[in-house]
C-alpha cells in the first residue's frame, strides 16, 4: 500500500503543470528583443506625449520629448472642433465591409484554387498573383474613370469597393488550405458531405488563424488607406479618418496638436484589434503551411 501511495503521489507531481517560475525563465533572447521592443515603442510614446502636450510646446524646435505638463486640450479640441466622430464612423464602415468581403470572397477563391480541379486553374491563379506587381499609382486613372462612369465618385462606396477582395488575400487563404490534410475532406466525403458542406463544416473552422491574419492585414490596409480616398472623395462628411487627419496639414500651417491627437485616436483601434487577434496571427505565421 505504501508503494502504491508513493507511486500515486509521484504521478501526481508529474501531472502537475510547471510552476510559473519555470515558465517565466529568462532567455538570452530577452536581452536582444527587449531593447528592440523599446526602440519600436519610442515613436508611439512620443506621439502620445505630443498629443497630451501643450500646443505652444509643439511648435518649438526641437520639440521636447517629455512635455512640461500633460493636458487634454488637444484631444478635446479634436472632438469639439472637427468631425472626427464622423470620420471614425466612415472608416469603421469601410473597414468592416472590407474585412467581411475579404473573409468571404478570398476564402472561397482560395479554397477553389487549392482543392477544386478546373480548366485554367493554375493560369488563373498566376494571373491573379501577377497583379500584385502592378503599381497602385498606375491603376488610379482607369479606376477613377470606371468609378466616375458608375457614379461612385464622392460616395463612401468609392472607399470600400477596391477593398472587397485582394490578390494577397486569395494567395494567403490558398496556401493555408493547402496545408490542411486532404484526408479530412475525404473522410467528410465518405460521410456524404458535398464540397460546400466540407468547406463550411470541416475546412473553414480549421482556417480561423488564417482568417484572423487576413482580417488584420485587411484592417491595416483599409483603415490606413489615404491615396485613393484622397483622389475619389472630396466631400468632408465622407472623409475617412486618415483623410481627415491629412487635412490638418497644409503648405502654410500644420495644426500639430490636432495632428498628434488624431493619430492617437486613429492608432488605438488598430492596437486593440491586434491584441485581440494576435494569438491567431502568430499561429498562422509560425505554421509551415505556406508552401507552393
Amino acid at each position: 500500500m505504501g508503494t502504491t501511495v508513493r507511486d500515486l503521489s509521484a504521478s501526481t507531481r508529474l501531472a502537475e503543470p510547471p510552476s510559473p517560475r519555470r515558465r517565466r525563465r529568462i532567455s538570452g533572447w530577452h536581452f536582444v528583443l527587449a531593447p528592440l521592443a523599446l526602440l519600436f515603442m519610442t515613436p508611439f510614446v512620443q506621439m502620445l506625449l505630443a498629443a497630451l502636450a501643450p500646443a505652444e510646446e509643439l511648435v518649438r524646435f526641437p520639440p521636447p520629448f517629455i512635455p512640461s505638463r500633460l493636458t487634454l486640450d488637444g484631444i478635446a479640441s479634436l472632438f469639439r472642433d472637427t468631425d472626427i466622430l464622423r470620420w471614425l464612423v466612415n472608416s469603421t464602415i469601410v473597414s468592416l465591409i472590407a474585412i467581411a468581403s475579404h473573409l468571404v470572397l478570398c476564402s472561397l477563391a482560395g479554397y477553389g484554387f487549392a482543392r477544386l480541379h478546373f480548366r485554367g486553374r493554375d493560369f488563373g491563379f498566376i494571373a491573379i498573383i501577377a497583379t500584385i506587381m502592378i503599381p497602385t499609382q498606375l491603376l488610379m486613372i482607369p479606376t477613377y474613370i470606371m468609378f466616375s462612369r458608375l457614379g461612385l465618385i464622392d460616395t463612401l462606396a468609392a472607399a470600400f469597393v477596391p477593398w472587397l477582395a485582394s490578390a494577397f488575400g486569395i494567395f494567403l487563404m490558398r496556401q493555408f488550405f493547402l496545408s490542411i490534410p486532404v484526408e479530412l475532406e475525404e473522410a467528410a466525403a465518405l460521410d456524404g458531405a458535398n464540397k460546400w458542406q466540407t468547406f463550411l463544416r470541416v475546412v473553414l473552422p480549421l482556417a480561423k488563424p488564417a482568417l484572423a491574419t487576413l482580417a488584420i492585414f485587411t484592417l491595416l490596409g483599409a483603415w490606413n488607406d489615404l491615396i485613393w480616398p484622397l483622389v475619389a472623395i472630396n466631400k468632408e462628411n465622407l472623409f475617412t479618418i486618415q483623410l481627415g487627419i491629412a487635412d490638418f496639414q497644409s503648405t502654410r500651417r500644420t495644426q500639430w496638436s490636432l495632428l498628434m491627437a488624431g493619430n492617437v485616436v486613429a492608432t488605438a483601434p488598430l492596437i486593440l484589434f491586434f491584441l485581440f487577434a494576435q494569438k491567431h496571427f502568430i499561429a498562422t505565421m509560425t505554421m509551415t503551411g505556406l508552401k507552393g
